[in-house]
C-alpha cells in the first residue's frame, strides 16, 4: 500500500508524489480524489462532518438505516470505471440491483403508471393511459436518445472552458432544442396531460423545474433506459465506504472532522488549504466538492474573483430546497414499491409556487423511498425503512423552518396514511427531518438548495463555474454546482473532466 511519503518514479528518477487537496467528500470528491491518485497524486480529502459522502451521508438511528441523499444509481459504469482505475471490480465491494420498475407513479386520483426500461411493458403503460400517445411517446424516446448521444455521452466528460467551446456545440443544441425546456419538448409529442407529467418531471430529481429546466435534461430518460436504475445493497454509503477504501488504498487520506477555511492563494495560484484550527496544508493542486456558491464567496473571499463575484452569485437561480422525512415503521408496507412518486392535485402551479413565487403550499408531490422492499437489512426485522421527499422553496423564500417543519411533516405524515401507507401514525418508531436551513448549516449550500446553480440554459455548460476556476490557477471544481451539473451520473462526469484539465502529477514532481 502507498502512504504520505511514498514517491513516484518518473524517468528513472524517484521523487515525492505532488499532493493535491480535495475540499468535500461527496460522490464528485471522492470520484475526483480516486481519479487524482490513479494519476500519482498524493491525495488528501477533507471533510468537515462526521462521516464522508456529503449529501450521500447515512442515519443510522433506532435500529434503521437511512440514505441520506441519492437513493438511486444510474450510469453504473461510472462507478465501475474508478474502480477499474484502481486494478478492482465494483462488483467485488458493492452489490447492485436493478429496480423494475424503475418508479411507480401515483396520481392523485388513486390511478398509478409504472415506469421502466421495458421498452414493451412502457409502451403498453403509455396505451392503457392514452392510445393515441403511443407513437408520440416513441418519438420523445428517440428525441431522448438523440440528446443524451450528445449532451452526456459526448459533451458529460468535456470541459467547457471558453466560449469558443460552447459557440462549438451551440448548432447541435438549438438542433436538439436546448433553448427549450422539458416540459415543452415533452409537450411536443404528448398530448395527454398526465403522461406530460410523467415524462417531464425528470428535472426535479437534479433541482430544476421541468418548465424552465433546458432540454437537454430530457437525456435522462433514455440514460435510464440504457444504463438502468440500481440500487446498492446495504444503501448507497455502501458505494462511499467503497470509494474511501479506494482512495485509502492508494496512499490517501480522508478526513472527517476537518473544516476546509480558506483556499490558499499566492499570485494567483491556489497553494493549499487552510483548516478551520489554523492548521495549513500546502498542495499543487486544489478541487474544490464544495458547493460552488461557497467556493467562491467565502473559501476564495478576497483572492481578487472577477467573474464569480458575490454580486453575481446573488444574481444566479439556485436550484429548489429539499424536505425529507426519514422513518422508520414497526409494520412492514408490501403493497409499496421500492420507488414511489406521488403526484399532487397540482403540477405547474406547485412548480411556480416552489421555483418562481417561493412559498410553501399546502399541497405537495412527493418521493417515497422504501429501500426495506429491496433490502430487509435496512431495518429491523418486522419493520420497514422510508425516507420522503417533498421539493420546497430554497431559503430565498423565507420560510422559518425552525417552526414551520414539524406542521409540514405531520401534513405530509397524514397525506401518506391516507394513501399508501394506512395506519402510519401508529406504526411510526423513529423519525427524524432535514430541511433546507439544515442544507445551508450542514453542506454550506448557497440559500439552502439542494442541487446547486438551477439547470437552465444559462446556467449550464460554459455558463456554469468551471471546473479549471476562472479566477484561480491549479484550482478545480467537481460536483452539482459545475459542469455537467447535478445528479450521480451529473457529479461523476464533473470528477471525469479533470482528467482533461489537472496535469499530470509528473508536471509537479
Amino acid at each position: 500500500m502507498l502512504t504520505d511519503e511514498t514517491s513516484i518514479l518518473l524517468g528513472g528518477n524517484t521523487r515525492r508524489r505532488p499532493r493535491a487537496v480535495v475540499i468535500g467528500s461527496g460522490f464528485g470528491g471522492l470520484a475526483a480524489a480516486v481519479r487524482l491518485g490513479a494519476r500519482g497524486y498524493r491525495v488528501t480529502v477533507l471533510e468537515r462532518l462526521g462521516q464522508p459522502g456529503g449529501r450521500a451521508r447515512v442515519h443510522r438511528q433506532d435500529g434503521f438505516t437511512f440514505d441520506a441523499g441519492p437513493t438511486i444509481v444510474t450510469a453504473p459504469f461510472l462507478f465501475e470505471e474508478l474502480w477499474a482505475l484502481c486494478g478492482r471490480r465494483l462488483a467485488d465491494d458493492v452489490h447492485l440491483v436493478p429496480m423494475h420498475p424503475f418508479y411507480r407513479i401515483r396520481f392523485e386520483d388513486g390511478a398509478s403508471f409504472d415506469y421502466s426500461g421495458d421498452e414493451a411493458a412502457m409502451r403498453a403503460e403509455v396505451s392503457r393511459v392514452s392510445p393515441a400517445d403511443v407513437a408520440g411517446y416513441e418519438r420523445f424516446m428517440a428525441r431522448s436518445e438523440a440528446i443524451c448521444r450528445v449532451g452526456f455521452e459526448e459533451l458529460g466528460h468535456v470541459p467547457f472552458n471558453s466560449l469558443a467551446d460552447m459557440l462549438r456545440i451551440l448548432p447541435d443544441l438549438v438542433r436538439l432544442g436546448g433553448h427549450r425546456s422539458v416540459y415543452d419538448v415533452v409537450a411536443a409529442h404528448i398530448r395527454d396531460e398526465r403522461l406530460r407529467t410523467i415524462f417531464s418531471f425528470h428535472p426535479l430529481l437534479i433541482g430544476g423545474s421541468p418548465f424552465r429546466a433546458s432540454a437537454i435534461y430530457c437525456l435522462i430518460a433514455h440514460l435510464e433506459r440504457r444504463w438502468g436504475v440500481h440500487f446498492a445493497m446495504g444503501g448507497t454509503g455502501r458505494l462511499v465506504d467503497g470509494l474511501v477504501g479506494l482512495i485509502r488504498g492508494q496512499g490517501g487520506e480522508v478526513r472527517c472532522g476537518a473544516e476546509a477555511e480558506r483556499i490558499l492563494v499566492e499570485e494567483g495560484r491556489a497553494t493549499g488549504v487552510r483548516l478551520a484550527g489554523g492548521e495549513r496544508i500546502a498542495a499543487e493542486i486544489v478541487v474544490s466538492n464544495a458547493d460552488s456558491a461557497h467556493t467562491y464567496s467565502h473559501l476564495l473571499a478576497g483572492a481578487g474573483r472577477r467573474r464569480w463575484s458575490d454580486r453575481r452569485l446573488a444574481r444566479a437561480s439556485s436550484s429548489m430546497g429539499l424536505f425529507v422525512w426519514y422513518f422508520g415503521t414497526s409494520r412492514k408496507y408490501p403493497d409499496v414499491a421500492h420507488h414511489t412518486i406521488l403526484m399532487g392535485p397540482r403540477y405547474r402551479g406547485l412548480i411556480d409556487d416552489i421555483f418562481r413565487r417561493k412559498v410553501l403550499s399546502p399541497d405537495f408531490s412527493l418521493y417515497l423511498h422504501r429501500p426495506t422492499e429491496t433490502d430487509p437489512m435496512l431495518a429491523p426485522p418486522g419493520c420497514d425503512a422510508f425516507y420522503v421527499l417533498a421539493p420546497v422553496p430554497n431559503l430565498a423564500g423565507g420560510q422559518d423552518w425552525a417552526t414551520c417543519a414539524e406542521p409540514y411533516r405531520r401534513a405530509i405524515e397524514q397525506h401518506l396514511a391516507a394513501t399508501v401507507l394506512p395506519g402510519l401514525s401508529e406504526a411510526i418508531v423513529t423519525s427524524k427531518v432535514t430541511t433546507p436551513r439544515d442544507f445551508a448549516d450542514d453542506f454550506l449550500s448557497f440559500r439552502g438548495s439542494g442541487f446547486g446553480l438551477e439547470p437552465v440554459l444559462t446556467q449550464s455548460a460554459w455558463f456554469r463555474p468551471h471546473n479549471a476556476s476562472e479566477d484561480v490557477r491549479n484550482l478545480y471544481l467537481v460536483g452539482a454546482g459545475t459542469h455537467p451539473g447535478a445528479g450521480l451520473p451529473g457529479v461523476l462526469s464533473s470528477a471525469r473532466v479533470l482528467d482533461r484539465v489537472v496535469p499530470d502529477a509528473r508536471v509537479f514532481a
